[in-house]
């Protein structure tokens, strides 16, 4: 077998990357981990927020990293309100379903960090940063891939994890095929007036898809999908006529609210790539598949891809190599399914409620009413979304 620097190169210290770098520690295989600039703690509260389900804080919690975040600065979400265009409700509860929490909300950039630190503490793991790619060649035998620093390191694998634009998928010549959305997602964080009890909330309006998501305390963040050009026009807006804005768009369900920071906005889209592996590559996350956040599960997806690629990379006999087409092949089959119904069901309901007709709204919200009143229908899909089905 080739001799090379080591195992696995990852290329991305996000969220996925590390957190596949962390589910394989301690194992025979020698890791780098590199990226362009190591996580930076956002000041005061990070406009960036995730929902992690059930299932992938149980994954978080193997790599060593869950455990390790500071506590009062995560929320649990116990219940979710939806509520259609045209009078459809439906109600989530983690309690009606034999949960904790339907999910638990964190910050983006503490996870990161929590996760970054956690690779760094290990001794099978090399952590690379700053590291900029400049050429990669893939052989039989191996990958090797130059740094702009003159460094050279080879591996039997590289992940990429390297996001939506990812470099090691242009170098491969990997086929993307990708859907802009018109819209844009708004995020900003605000401080309410009365207790959101860890409820999460939802609005399918005529200019979008509006989020309430629970923060620790009388505090919530948005995500506002909306036509970009509304998008723009509320990030101009002065901060106390954009809170007003958010305020009714919400009903004033939570009170008088107060703006944390100024709003920022990030573009939309679907992608979707066939060759997720080949021959010495596998990619995970933002680098395989994106999708509308309106269901939350972008970055679940791709803790499920590190989950299931390190699964596939540690039951591997000591004998096979790591990069072989056949057991990178096991990885694809284990995710194809879950990201493609997911990217169906999130892109169908965007285009289901974008549809602005009479009959449809109707068609719509009424459903929307009709599940939350089948126990059964309701409590499966509770289940779904918390990623334990």
């Amino acid at each position: 077998m080739t001799q090379h620097d080591f195992d696995i190169l990852i290329l991305g210290g996000g969220l996925a990357g590390a957190s596949l770098a962390c589910a394989l520690r301690g194992s025979r295989y020698r890791i780098a981990l590199l990226d362009r600039a190591a996580p930076r703690l956002a000041e005061g509260w990070d406009a960036r927020i995730y929902a992690i389900s059930p299932a992938c804080v149980s994954f978080l919690e193997r790599c060593a990293a869950w455990q390790h975040l500071d506590a009062g600065r995560v929320q649990r979400i116990e219940r979710m309100e939806i509520f259609g265009d045209a009078g459809g409700h439906i109600d989530f509860s983690a309690y009606a379903a034999g949960l904790d929490a339907l999910a638990w909300i964190v910050e983006g950039s503490r996870l990161a960090e929590e996760l970054w630190q956690t690779a760094r503490r290990q001794s099978n793991i090399t952590v690379i940063s700053p590291a900029q790619p400049q050429t990669l060649q893939i052989t039989e035998q191996g990958a090797q891939l130059s740094l702009a620093d003159g460094r050279t390191l080879s591996a039997g694998l590289v992940v990429g994890a390297d996001g939506v634009n990812s470099w090691l998928r242009e170098q491969l010549g990997v086929a993307a095929t990708q859907q802009p959305y018109p819209d844009m997602g708004v995020v900003a964080n605000f401080s309410c007036e009365r207790a959101h009890a860890g409820t999460a909330y939802q609005w399918f309006r005529d200019d979008g898809i509006l989020a309430w998501l629970p923060l620790p305390g009388n505090q919530f963040s948005i995500v506002w999908s909306t036509p970009e050009q509304h998008a723009r026009e509320l990030c101009a807006l002065p901060l106390e006529d954009f809170t007003e804005r958010v305020a009714a768009a919400g009903g004033h369900a939570l009170g008088r609210l107060q703006a944390l920071a100024p709003a920022a906005a990030f573009p939309l889209r679907l992608m979707r790539v066939k060759d997720v592996v080949g021959p010495r590559y596998a990619l995970i996350g933002d680098a395989a598949h994106a999708l509308h956040p309106l269901s939350g599960h972008g970055i679940n997806l791709g803790f499920q891809d590190a989950r299931e690629l390190a699964d596939v990379l540690l039951a591997l006999p000591d004998f096979r190599d790591c990069g072989e087409l056949a057991v990178l092949r096991r990885y694809q089959r284990a995710r194809v399914e879950e990201v493609a119904l997911l990217q169906g069901v999130t892109h169908g309901l965007h285009a289901l409620f974008a549809a602005q007709s009479a009959p449809l709204a109707w068609l719509r919200n009424r459903g929307m009413s009709l599940t939350g009143k089948l126990p059964f229908v309701s409590a499966a899909m509770t289940r779904y979304a918390a990623g334990l089905i």
